[in-house]
């Protein structure tokens, strides 16, 4: 992973600053989001960077005009999305992926809270059948809406085609499969973006549920390392074939050289963009992290920020 430079250190640092004054918050922790955090930023990728906040006045939590949740902003070529310690602490309790990269993320810009304890914690304790779903969520919507190719109904709901035949198209349902007649005015083909960078959020976040399901099968859920090289060369090699590894890996460094906007076709094949809906509870749920525990690190949070 190539290191960050100190123009763009400074440069996140004077943007946070402003949001500080701006939103009248104290950002506590400042990380790299999305593609750098993983490890496939390419050379035109711009920087998204999560935070955490705690309000300059904590009075506002009871004030009827409240804290903001969350804060999107966009300076220069920088995307910041950063969430209240409340809000932050709930997301971490639901085991929800997003706080959860946010708290692993090996790139950190602001640290005037340690995250090291929160990281452990949350490692030991998060729902693994929680996380399991989120990764299959986004693997089966970025395969559904990027990857297949599929007709939009008038109400914008998609359908993916499975097969053409005798003026008709056979489409997936949430329920099995319809038939559309292919002169049917309420639906419309619509093109794909099977692009490198699409093909390689499926198949990442179908690669980290299905490792999540196996290693729990075997004994021990074992969070994949969030950088995507270091899980293909560490991890993946327990659990898939040489041949999905090697795909993986040429997503990966063709996003890395700057193809990421490439159109390829449909990379990951749909039966593997797609792990199983159904995994037995028994197996992978757990009661996730104590409120009562999480509400110490939030604690910590605010102590950092006054």
């Amino acid at each position: 992973m190539a290191p960050v430079s100190a123009r763009v250190r400074e440069t996140i640092d004077r943007h946070l600053n402003e949001i500080e004054r701006s939103r009248e918050v104290s950002i506590v922790l400042a990380v790299a989001r999305g593609s750098r955090a993983w490890g496939a930023a390419g050379p035109d990728s711009d920087y998204d960077v999560g935070f955490v906040y705690a309000p300059t006045d904590l009075r506002r939590y009871a004030h009827l005009r409240g804290v903001d949740e969350v804060v999107l902003e966009e300076r220069e070529d920088f995307e910041y999305q950063g969430w209240d310690v409340r809000t932050f602490a709930a997301l971490l309790a639901d085991s929800n992926d997003g706080a959860i990269d946010l708290l692993r993320s090996p790139i950190r810009y602001r640290t005037r809270y340690n995250p090291d304890p929160l990281v452990g914690y949350v490692e030991r304790t998060y729902n693994p059948i929680d996380l399991y779903h989120a990764w299959r969520g986004i693997a089966t919507n970025n395969y559904r809406k990027y990857l297949s190719e599929h007709l939009v109904r008038n109400d914008d709901e998609t359908f993916p085609i499975l097969e053409r035949r005798d003026g008709k198209y056979v489409v997936e349902t949430e329920n099995g499969t319809a038939t559309v007649a292919a002169d049917d005015e309420r639906f419309a083909e619509t093109g794909t973006r099977p692009t490198v960078k699409r093909n390689l959020t499926v198949i990442r976040a179908a690669m980290a549920a299905r490792y999540l399901k196996a290693t729990g099968e075997h004994g021990d859920h074992e969070l994949p390392v969030l950088e995507f090289g270091s899980f293909l060369e560490e991890q993946a090699p327990a659990i898939f074939d040489e041949e999905r590894i090697d795909r993986a890996r040429d997503l990966l460094e063709r996003k890395r050289a700057g193809e990421g906007s490439v159109r390829i076709g449909a990379a990951v094949d749909r039966a593997f963009a797609h792990p199983p809906e159904r995994i037995d509870p028994a197996v992978h749920a757990r009661d996730g992290p104590d409120r009562a525990r999480l509400d110490e690190y939030v604690d910590e949070l605010i102590a950092a920020s006054r």
